[in-house]
């Protein structure tokens, strides 16, 4: 699980106003960084499995949540995934 200031952080640094907390940009950071971590903790368990669904479910999510941004606004999508260091 990610840390409450850790969480805090990305919202504050990915929001687009004040408030937001579920614009598909924040939701997408979070999902990147429980990946990152549940990358770094198959590192040590690999065999896992039931964990390594979980992660399969969160990197689909990510993926669904990255094309409705894209076909939204190819703009904004090109400043996350640049940000997050997701694609090549």
């Amino acid at each position: 699980m990610i840390q409450v200031e850790k969480k805090q952080e990305l919202v504050q640094k990915f929001r687009t106003h004040e408030k937001d907390t579920g614009s598909p940009e924040v939701q997408v950071a979070l999902l990147s960084e429980r990946i990152n971590e549940l990358t770094e903790h198959f590192k040590t368990h690999k065999k896992d499995f039931h964990s390594r669904r979980g992660l399969l479910k969160l990197v689909s999510q990510r993926r669904s949540l990255l094309d409705y941004l894209k076909s939204k606004n190819g703009e904004r999508y090109k400043k996350l995934i640049d940000t997050l260091g997701i694609r090549k």
